[in-house]
């Protein structure tokens, strides 16, 4: 590993040193030590959204991108020469920032504990590639297009993580929809043109623990090899909460989101690769609908502001049983690419989680990314069922993945979450559909044996009986959103070449 450059951060364009953080400190800790105190701590796990700052992120859609993320969650270590943009560097009182004006004449401030947040989101919507492109440059209309859309653009699930206990989402809604596109000169949109900051070799010790960022995936490894202790960061969206909320520490951090070997996704001879440190917001963009199951998945998935910082490695490598994308990657019969010093080996999902929280990962081992076998089943759907429609964890997630043929399923793969103490496969269901006709009937049948899958219990998010009885009427609502013997469109995956 090279010789890291002095740490530090820019922030709302001043260079600040990282000096004497612990590897633990997050980024709100710091940047509210700092007399920065927009951003504010609400629940501490990343369902709020009262801390969200911008980050400048490589874009999909253009070099640089302003991304909002949950400060509460991410170690300020990670944003090693990294920029940030808090609410205090988009405006002043003398000197508002568009989306802080609309808010303001709009009402969309009330006690202003949440304002900040919303502010930062809002302002990473307002800087959108892609919205300003196709939305409406007009602004001043109140009148949203459909429910997540408005006249301009702005999708409104870009706030899904951000809560207001005064209830104000009317004016805050007529905020967003109101906004026209930035005007010439706007500093924060010129930045975006330009080459994103590089990820650099970090190195942070404090307090006998240290903070990690290795240059590449062997330096990565070896690492691993050396020190099995280390705790493998990526979004931090999950250990952050452990950090915050548990008082969880450990002697040495190792961040791999910006790993080059852990970033790609690319359609190849018999599958799709998908890089484990890829956010799932990147996924989404830059499979724009190709994988049609993935992409019912991904508005279910926690907000938009969680999407923005959770990789799917990070999803898999929890080990969670109520995590959202194991069904999904079940149903997809998906592969799981781990990396070590003895090079790659590929291990089935179905075969990966060996019980709670329990894998055949190596501790020398990292997930290196996943891959899903082409062509895609035709028939597709995710069901997630959870006290919230969306920003909520699950009680029940299931995945579908069917293939009919003159009126029979002819292959079936279902992916199941929060019944049992890992994600499984409802083998069980599948033997019971595969070679049957798809009526209402032979369904009904599948989704008893279905409603029998897995090991359901009884806690604070639902009943044992609660989840069966969601198992089985999830395949019957599948069923009746593709009744008879009518086949679904071959997803567009299967037409891009490799």
């Amino acid at each position: 590993m090279s010789t890291p450059a002095t740490p530090g951060l820019t922030v709302n364009g001043d260079l600040l040193p990282l000096t004497g953080v612990a590897a633990h400190t997050t980024a709100l800790d710091w940047l509210r030590g700092r007399g920065l105190t927009g951003a504010k701590e609400g629940c501490a796990e990343g369902e709020c959204g009262a801390c969200s700052v911008m980050v400048a992120r490589p874009g999909t859609t253009s070099p640089t991108e302003w991304t909002s993320v949950n400060a509460c969650l991410v170690p300020v270590a990670a944003l090693d020469g990294q920029e940030v943009v808090t609410s205090e560097g988009l405006g002043s009182s003398s000197d508002l920032h568009p989306v802080q004006q609309e808010l303001a004449v709009r009402g969309g401030s009330q006690c202003g504990y949440c304002t900040p947040g919303f502010v930062c989101s809002l302002a990473a919507e307002f800087y959108r590639p892609s919205r300003v492109s196709t939305g409406s440059t007009t602004g001043g209309s109140a009148e949203p297009c459909d429910h997540e859309h408005g006249p301009n653009g702005v999708d409104l699930h870009a706030l899904s993580g951000n809560l207001c206990r005064c209830t104000g989402y009317r004016p805050i809604r007529d905020a967003a929809f109101a906004l026209g596109s930035p005007e010439d000169g706007d500093t924060l949109a010129a930045r975006q043109q330009q080459p994103p900051p590089e990820p650099r070799p970090t190195r942070i010790a404090v307090d006998g623990a240290e903070f990690v960022r290795p240059e590449t995936l062997t330096e990565t490894l070896a690492l691993l090899t050396e020190r099995p202790e280390a705790q493998v960061v990526a979004g931090s969206t999950d250990w952050g909460v452990e950090v915050n909320l548990r008082g969880r520490r450990a002697p040495l951090v190792v961040a791999v989101d910006r790993l080059p070997e852990l970033r790609e996704l690319a359609f190849r001879t018999g599958y799709v690769e998908i890089g484990a440190a890829l956010t799932l917001t990147e996924i989404e963009r830059k499979l724009n609908g190709r994988v049609p199951l993935l992409a019912e998945l991904f508005p279910q998935f926690a907000s938009r502001l969680i999407r923005n910082s959770a990789t799917i490695g990070g999803n898999i490598g929890t080990a969670s049983p109520i995590g959202d994308a194991p069904p999904a990657l079940l149903a997809l019969d998906a592969d799981v690419v781990l990396a070590s010093p003895r090079g790659d080996r590929v291990v089935a999902l179905a075969d990966y989680f060996t019980g709670y929280r329990e894998t055949v990962r190596a501790t020398d081992e990292l997930i290196r990314g996943v891959q899903l076998p082409l062509p895609l089943a035709p028939l597709v759907g995710f069901h997630k069922i959870a006290k919230r429609r969306f920003d909520d964890i699950s009680s029940v997630a299931i995945g579908y993945a069917l293939e009919i043929a003159d009126g029979a399923v002819v292959r079936a793969r279902i992916g199941l979450g929060g019944v049992a103490a890992t994600p499984l496969r409802a083998v069980a269901t599948e033997d019971a559909l595969v070679g049957r006709p798809w009526t209402e009937e032979s369904v009904r049948r599948a989704a008893a044996v279905l409603a029998e899958e897995g090991t359901p219990m009884d806690d604070h998010r639902a009943s044992a009986s609660y989840r069966s009885a969601m198992l089985g009427q999830s395949l019957l609502r599948l069923f009746h959103a593709h009744p008879g013997s009518r086949q679904a469109r071959p997803p567009k995956a299967q037409e891009v070449p490799a």
